[in-house]
């Protein structure tokens, strides 16, 4: 697949809008990966239907991330197409004074902080989270004792066996711990989302901002490349202190580490491959269970590969 013949597929998005080989690990927090073999940003919902529509006529395996802040490619790469749900898919408005409608590729980080602009109150626990709207509707994202599930009203929906565009109610949404209706129909892409929140005073909401960015700090490795959080909580127990109580922080495969700040973290320490870090999780999963009878559930997500 050296490149698309495609003329109409080239006509929507501009040759220049189609890239080849296309390192992964530019597109991923942890920093590992091999190349897509064709990757798109699009610009638009229509856009989306015709990449996918010309993966699905020719065959071909299609993947749609955001920012990858949850996500490890293998080192193989990914032999398809990946559609990119980022900076050109990112418009904001203020539907009314509590109301934002968001499109899917707006950074959450960026959107706390405009929140906090316009003193409004409830996106404090987002202003450290690395993903996009569509990633962390997607997941249901949450830290410091809030959620998505806690901000978002309606989320627009793009089905792509259908190509039907539509909306889905919060309650409709089906929202969960880092789970959503969008993780059991992959067929669902999240193109906007209408976030509800609060007036606020401005003082009130960059002081609990400042508090939660400064234990971040305090807490998580983010000096370090990483896909957040490893693992899924716990039934029952907290994993980060599982792994600490098996003696893994510091423990290193080639350049894949347990974080020594928090365990709950692998972390890229040192030009790490993919197979390091996927090595070093199976390792973590493989002594939990045989040591503790512990069965520890990945959090991040796993592309490409045979």
């Amino acid at each position: 697949m050296e490149k698309i013949e495609d003329k109409v597929l080239i006509e929507n998005l501009g040759e220049e809008n189609i890239k080849y080989n296309e390192p992964m690990r530019d597109h991923t927090t942890m920093k590992v990966g091999g190349n897509a073999k064709i990757f798109i940003e699009p610009k638009n919902e229509q856009q989306i239907i015709n990449v996918i529509k010309y993966a699905k006529e020719n065959n071909i395996n299609y993947y749609v991330i955001g920012n990858g802040s949850n996500l490890v490619v293998k080192d193989e790469g990914i032999d398809g197409i990946v559609l990119k749900i980022g900076s050109r898919f990112a418009d904001v408005d203020f539907l009314d004074q509590t109301h934002i409608k968001v499109f899917a590729g707006y950074p959450l980080v960026k959107l706390s902080y405009l929140a906090k602009e316009k003193s409004l109150s409830g996106l404090e626990f987002a202003s450290g989270i690395p993903g996009t709207i569509g990633g962390a509707v997607r997941m249901n994202a949450g830290a410091y004792g809030s959620e998505m599930v806690n901000v978002v009203e309606r989320v627009g929906v793009l089905n792509t066996n259908t190509y039907e565009a539509f909306e889905l109610s919060n309650e409709e949404a089906k929202f969960s711990y880092r789970h959503s209706i969008f993780v059991d129909k992959p067929e669902y892409v999240v193109t906007y989302a209408i976030i509800k929140l609060e007036k606020g005073i401005k003082d009130e909401i960059e002081a609990k901002m400042n508090e939660n960015n400064t234990s971040r700090k305090e807490k998580q490795p983010i000096e370090y490349p990483s896909s957040g959080s490893t693992f899924k909580r716990g039934d029952g127990f907290i994993t980060a202190k599982i792994i600490d109580d098996l003696g893994l922080k510091g423990y290193k495969i080639g350049g894949a580490e347990v974080s020594t700040k928090h365990a709950g973290f692998v972390i890229n320490s040192s030009n790490a491959k993919a197979k390091d870090v996927l090595d070093l999780i199976e390792y973590i999963k493989e002594k939990a269970h045989k040591e503790l009878n512990i069965v520890l559930e990945e959090e991040v997500v796993i592309l490409g590969g045979n």
